[in-house]
């Protein structure tokens, strides 16, 4: 293809979420393996620990990407203000912007534009409204979706729950409440926790010890059904599990503003929240080989797969830069 898009991806070497060996490679598939196979982007990766210069590459640049607006992924950009290269940051949690004061990074990296898959409505709850942000929904590598287990052959008689949870414990839960009464296992996945106190929910937040990202699709496709209930704002897990083909109980609520992603209650996927929740459950128990269950689990699946791959998620990322070029 000619005139391509001559884009430089900026990070550290030691960021563990790009080597691939994370329990986590989300953002490793998106940046070092998406990327490249966009034929409107020419890559060039530049790998350093402590600083880049800026100005050697201000000739031969369209457009710079860096993983993440904070010192941990990123190296000090010599030079960025005497460069008019646009720069497109994918950030972090956004309700951690004030702990790690993420703002000074604004100014240091010269930042033009943010992106990630939460809605534009949380990041501005966090971040300045001069902020450029736009909502860009990636996470699901194509690949480790394939030959999973069909759906006519899962386990129908349990509900999988799988991530992180608040602890049960009494002492627990009031240590929490006084000492981080806003970053708790409760604070974020309430509804996920007491799923996880009913007895044909089962719940695993490792695979044999070691939490493999590759596998977490096998592990998902054991099972006709599975839980993806975060209380603030859907999470990948959402996309993880629709993907799997899994019949998926989704919170979605007005606090979470899930209904930006654009799934249909009892159309391709299934609205739970802390007042229907077991009703729910045991609707799909009490038969869970009924077609409808099915039905359901292909249209989530179809609809994740085809809006929130990681190749779409970088023609929205292209469609990005071509603005600012």
């Amino acid at each position: 293809m000619k005139n391509k898009i001559n884009v430089a991806f900026i990070y550290k070497p030691s960021d563990i979420f790009l080597a691939g060996n994370h329990f986590d490679n989300t953002t490793y598939y998106f940046f070092m393996e998406a990327l490249k196979r966009n034929e409107s982007l020419e890559i060039s990766y530049f790998k350093e620990e402590h600083s880049m210069d800026i100005l050697k590459i201000k000739d031969s640049v369209d457009a710079i990407i860096i993983p993440g607006n904070h010192s941990m992924n990123v190296p000090n950009l010599h030079g960025i203000n005497e460069s008019k290269i646009p720069v497109i940051a994918r950030t972090g949690d956004f309700h951690n912007a004030k702990k790690y004061n993420t703002f000074q990074f604004h100014k240091k990296f010269k930042i033009d534009y943010y992106f990630n898959f939460m809605s534009s409505d949380y990041f501005y709850k966090f971040y300045p409204k001069d902020f450029k942000y736009k909502e860009i929904v990636f996470g699901v590598e194509p690949s480790l979706y394939e030959n999973l287990i069909p759906f006519e052959d899962r386990i129908k008689d349990k509900i999988l729950n799988s991530g992180a949870i608040g602890k049960n414990e009494f002492i627990s839960k009031i240590a929490n409440r006084i000492l981080n009464p806003k970053s708790s296992g409760w604070y974020y996945y309430k509804l996920r926790t007491l799923c996880n106190e009913l007895e044909y929910v089962v719940h695993t937040g490792m695979i044999k010890g070691k939490y493999v990202n590759d596998e977490y699709p096998k592990l998902l496709s054991r099972y006709k059904a599975a839980i993806a209930a975060t209380t603030y704002y859907p999470t990948l897990k959402y996309l993880e599990t629709t993907a799997a083909g899994c019949l998926t109980f989704m919170e979605i609520t007005e606090e979470n503003n899930g209904e930006y992603l654009g799934f249909k209650d009892y159309e391709s996927s299934i609205f739970i929240n802390e007042i229907n929740y077991k009703d729910k459950f045991e609707e799909f128990l009490k038969n869970p080989n009924e077609d409808r269950w099915t039905n359901i689990a292909k249209k989530g699946t179809e609809h994740t797969l085809k809006n929130f791959n990681n190749d779409t998620a970088v023609e929205s990322l292209v469609s990005l830069i071509k603005e600012l070029i």
